[in-house]
């Protein structure tokens, strides 16, 4: 905050009228005070133009520059319209063109303290002339010159910059019409204030009408692109939906069967009705996860149900399920069992799920081991298994999932480590580290030599 700032906000505004003034000369000193002389160069035209787009090579370059050969013709202009006053001799006559030209050529670099420029050189072109005449406070070359300025200032800034340099303008033209006295009725103040306010006028239209079609623009790329998203995510809906009715469909037709296979086989043997108890379960189980996951898709008031999430400790049943399946698993946990985030322990029974499956899937007949290590900075996890023996008479399933993509985008979820690699001797070995904050100081942490109630270690 500058000191100007601060005395501004120093006095306590009394009424609307006091608030407005002292927000109009803050916007002034911004505008017209505020680094006026600040190094802002014309940029290059892009030459896209109807009339440029038809030229090629060098021309087309050089069109780029026409932006800056228009300004210096103008500037010539009134230096050769300035140059032709009666002034007081030779040497006074080309600081008068120079007067002309200068401002006009600042606009392309410091466009504001171009107007500056052309303000102070007014009454010094007016004081070199020989004769007055119609032409005052404006010699007719710094009339040009300060119209010219008052244009491309008004171009490259914005309305609010344009509006403070016109009313500076007729400030000036009319403190010094006021002055001169006897030159009043020669002022050529009104032509400057009618003139200047026609082309400001222009001006401020053309940057409305540009900031508009831009505000369009911009506001025709947003509805595009969610547009296109909400189409994205209709026709994911659609994709979800139909997944959800195939596969509730036929996951439904293998829980009967599995339920009905017993009663269509005389004096079934035992193991193979715990087979089918075990393929209905998991039917039964999938279809839950299907509908609790996907049936949000199926109507805006959907509610799920409220079932809840699997934990680290639900671990024993989820082995116990995949030894039915013929998995043979063991697990060891090692260190102080504690509860974790709820995040953590979802994404570490997932993954253990995801790893086990893939084990079934693409080694069948393999041995498992599950290892679980809790730690003071996180949650390990390791799932190995063994090579798949020859012969066997389950094939694994041919192609690749997305478990281990599913397993990496919940282990980056959580900015966890996660490798796979082929273990030693064959086989396949996931490991896993989900990072957990370390417990608040007014929490005790057990040692390792006093375990916590619950700990496990080497089960089976």
């Amino acid at each position: 905050m500058t000191p100007q700032d601060s005395a501004f906000e120093a006095y306590q505004p009394r009424s609307p009228e006091f608030r407005a003034a002292v927000d109009a000369l803050r916007g002034m000193r911004q505008d017209l005070f505020h680094e006026a002389f600040a190094f802002r160069p014309l940029p290059r035209s892009t030459a896209d133009g109807p009339l440029t787009r038809r030229l090629k090579g060098r021309a087309r370059e050089y069109a780029a520059w026409s932006p800056h050969a228009l300004i210096t013709a103008v500037g010539l202009l009134a230096m050769y319209i300035a140059t032709n006053d009666e002034a007081r001799g030779a040497g006074s006559n080309m600081i008068l063109g120079l007067l002309a030209l200068a401002p006009v050529l600042l606009t392309m670099v410091r466009p504001v303290g171009a107007f500056w420029l052309s303000m102070a050189a007014t009454p010094i072109a007016t004081a070199l002339a020989t004769e007055f005449d119609d032409e005052w406070p404006w010699r007719t070359g710094s009339f040009v010159c300060h119209l010219a300025v008052l244009t491309i200032v008004a171009i490259r800034t914005r309305p609010r910059t344009a509006a403070w340099m016109w009313a500076l303008t007729a400030f000036y033209g009319i403190g010094a019409t006021i002055v001169a006295g006897g030159h009043a009725f020669g002022s050529n103040t009104a032509q400057m204030l009618f003139l200047s306010a026609l082309v400001l006028f222009g001006v401020t239209v053309r940057h409305i009408r540009h900031d508009a079609e831009q505000e369009v623009t911009a506001q025709q790329t947003v509805t595009a692109h969610e547009r296109s998203r909400r189409t994205l995510l209709e026709e994911r809906t659609t994709i979800a939906r139909e997944l959800h009715d195939v596969v509730a469909h036929h996951m439904s037709v293998v829980a009967i069967q599995a339920e009905a296979a017993p009663y269509r086989v005389e004096n079934p043997p035992p193991e193979l009705e715990r087979a089918f108890v075990t393929i209905r379960e998991n039917a039964v189980a999938a279809l839950t996860e299907l509908r609790r996951v996907l049936g949000v898709v199926r109507a805006e008031d959907y509610e799920a149900p409220d079932a809840p999430q699997p934990t680290l400790a639900d671990m024993d049943a989820l082995l116990a399920n995949v030894r039915d399946a013929g998995l043979s698993v063991d697990k060891a946990v090692t260190g102080a069992v504690r509860e974790l985030p709820q995040g953590v322990e979802l994404s570490a029974y997932r993954i253990v799920q995801e790893a086990l499956s893939n084990t079934l899937r693409h080694a069948p007949g393999a041995s498992a081991r599950v290892e679980i290590g809790y730690v003071l900075g996180g949650l390990g996890l390791r799932i190995v298994n063994g090579p798949m023996p020859e012969p066997s008479l389950v094939k694994p399933s041919p192609g690749a999932g997305h478990g281990i993509t599913g397993m990496r985008e919940r282990v980056s979820m959580l900015n966890g480590e996660m490798t796979t690699a082929p273990a030693d001797g064959g086989g396949y070995e996931v490991t896993v580290f989900l990072p957990v904050p370390m417990p608040s100081v007014s929490e005790p942490v057990p040692s390792a030599s006093e375990p916590a109630p619950g700990a496990r270690e080497g089960d089976a």
